[in-house]
């Protein structure tokens, strides 16, 4: 059984004439080559975040809440927050007379 997927790509003339220098320069296979340009490609875009301990509790903890029903519709929480910005605007927004 393979443990890799060959894959067909194209490349303009100037690109795989880069590919080739390179692969001499550094003695290396274009699927090596690829390989690692995919890999800072893909660490770039879409880095991998490996939670804490303690952010793996929370989300844990989270997940058990949800399950027996403990959590706030989308809906409501953001009329609350809506409501509690309206509070501070209407605070904040009074003027000292003098």
């Amino acid at each position: 059984m393979r443990t890799t997927e060959i894959m067909t790509i194209s490349l303009p003339p100037a690109m795989a004439r880069q590919m080739e220098k390179v692969q001499k320069e550094e003695h290396r296979t274009r699927s090596e080559l690829l390989r690692e340009a995919w890999r800072q490609y893909f660490e770039s875009r879409y880095a991998v975040y490996t939670p804490t301990t303690i952010e793996l509790a929370a989300i844990r903890k989270g997940r058990a809440a949800f399950k027996r029903g403990e959590f706030v519709p989308l809906s409501r929480l953001r009329h609350e927050l809506d409501a509690a910005g309206n509070q501070t605007r209407k605070r904040g927004s009074r003027k000292a007379s003098y």
